[in-house]
């Protein structure tokens, strides 16, 4: 994977079109699917509504946002209703993250958020746009970058380094078994799967998490009965091989193979 731009002729003149040419031409020369490993993802034609990119063996679908700097907490995106509605449908793309630098010409950090970690609790509702605005009264919204969990972003370049394709492929693999789940079960799943990374270890006991009791609380305030939901949910990551169950109430967190 070659981490510079092609310096051919652009066709454009602005500095964000020249940019958007820059990336665009890049994921398509050089990304492969991290889905089924395909060489080469495909782009679709401009102004779909959904999707950018494409793989034509495996048919998983990519959006792709770009920028100088860094992400953050928050990723802008489109219409809250729309992103509320595409929640639940097969074809919600799944997110490509790039950050790059125009003086080097280069990708600094390339990552995927799989669309299986796409639930309600990350999507921010942002206010209307003011009355004043070409768009008065649109409602946008933000991803919340900040609470997907490690798992959920699977780098390719890291601080200007490819990262090698098995890993990447295997780290793909380790959590498809999300898109089994209906949305509020992965809900639950994901913040559980939060909760075991901020431990910050790979073999943790069961009340390690249960610390994490009122903050779960917080997040599903109609759930009364949070301690046996975070046992079904442990249950669950470990049938799924998310985790190794070591003896009672002791548990692993397995390494990708």
């Amino acid at each position: 994977m070659k981490l510079g731009f092609e310096e051919a002729a652009v066709p454009f003149q602005g500095p964000t079109q020249r940019a958007r040419f820059w990336t665009e031409s890049w994921v398509r020369a050089q990304v492969y699917c991290p889905h089924c490993g395909r060489t080469n993802i495909e782009k679709y034609t401009n102004n779909r509504p959904v999707a950018d990119f494409f793989c034509s063996s495996c048919k998983e679908e990519y959006e792709l946002k770009s920028q100088k700097s860094k992400f953050g907490v928050r990723v802008v995106d489109g219409a809250f209703r729309t992103m509320r509605e595409r929640l639940s449908e097969s074809n919600n793309p799944n997110l490509m993250l790039m950050n790059y630098d125009l003086g080097s010409l280069s990708v600094k950090n390339l990552c995927v958020v799989p669309k299986h970690f796409f639930v309600q609790e990350i999507i921010e509702k942002r206010k209307p746009l003011a009355k004043t605005a070409r768009r008065a009264g649109w409602v946008g919204c933000n991803i919340l970058l900040g609470q997907i969990p490690d798992s959920g972003k699977i780098f390719f370049v890291r601080d200007g380094q490819e990262l090698p394709k098995k890993e990447v492929l295997e780290k793909w693999q380790r959590t498809l078994f999300l898109r089994d789940e209906a949305t509020e079960a992965r809900g639950w799943l994901i913040e559980v799967m939060k909760c075991v990374e901020l431990l910050g270890q790979q073999e943790f006991e069961l009340d390690d998490v249960y610390a994490f009791e009122n903050r779960l609380s917080g997040i599903y305030p109609g759930n009364n009965n949070v301690r046996p939901k975070i046992r079904q949910q442990l249950q669950v990551l470990r049938d799924n091989g998310y985790l190794e169950f070591m003896s009672r109430g002791h548990y692993r967190l397995r390494a990708s193979s």
